[in-house]
């Protein structure tokens, strides 16, 4: 519903794109792109992908037009290779809304070349960590590397019938500590989260949803200047929280 409802998070994200240099191509790490082993999308046009159930009409009417970038993806593919990270291309691949939505009001135009990338349930965070790194030249060719996922998810705990709810004190806990930590640039005991954070494993029952965050972490560098660029929940305990890693 972030794409079309007014929200702290819809808000902050349609001033972001016009705040940030205009990028000549942007890599998504979405949480709602899954593999194995990193998979890079590598359509030249790819498609808008409805990848979810019993929503408004509205959304399934929604498309985002934006191009690929089939050179660029290969490009990542063959860093991803020099790693040791044995990534695959998805030729056909499109986009899932862990990239149309954000990118949606931050560039409504649609007009900038889209590049997805994968993540990995099943893969801890050194290893997402790992990716990133493999992307940390792209900020010197003028690529925006973005993490599509959530700061605090866990659906099964979010208080549906009020929008506005306080944040329970397990959510904001485990906030709390990742935020200071990204904030000290405190990687070692980022990538240790779920052995040192505060309620682990009730804010991410599943990781895919924090895994693009050490990507993004990752892609900044060897040791980025860490901003928090936006802070916002709903439902209690969705915690919709922006950083940048420049």
């Amino acid at each position: 519903m972030l794409a079309i409802q007014d929200s702290p998070a819809g808000r902050f994200l349609d001033s972001l794109g016009a705040a940030l240099p205009r990028p000549k191509a942007i890599v998504v790490a979405s949480a709602h792109f899954t593999g194995e082993r990193p998979s890079v999308g590598a359509a030249a046009l790819p498609e808008t992908v409805h990848d979810f159930g019993g929503f408004p009409a509205q959304l399934y009417d929604i498309a985002y037009p934006a191009p690929g970038e089939p050179d660029l993806a290969a490009a990542i593919a063959q860093r991803l290779t020099e790693a040791g990270l044995h990534p695959e291309i998805r030729p056909h691949h499109g986009l899932d809304h862990g990239v149309w939505v954000p990118l949606r009001r931050m560039y409504p135009q649609a007009d900038i070349p889209i590049v997805p990338l994968s993540v990995n349930p099943m893969a801890d965070a050194a290893h997402h960590f790992a990716v990133g790194r493999a992307l940390a030249w792209l900020r010197d060719e003028g690529v925006l590397v973005i993490g599509s996922g959530g700061f605090v998810h866990n659906l099964g705990e979010l208080d549906w019938r009020h929008p506005d709810a306080p944040m329970p004190t397990w959510a904001s806990q485990f906030a709390a500590w990742m935020c200071d930590r990204l904030s000290a640039n405190d990687t070692s005991a980022l990538l240790d989260w779920e052995r040192q954070a505060a309620h682990p494993h009730r804010a991410h029952p599943t990781v895919e949803h924090l895994m693009p965050l050490f990507v993004a972490l990752g892609a900044g560098g060897d040791v980025p200047a860490v901003r928090t660029l936006h802070r916002s929940h709903e439902f209690g305990s969705l915690a919709l929280d922006a950083f940048a890693f420049d």
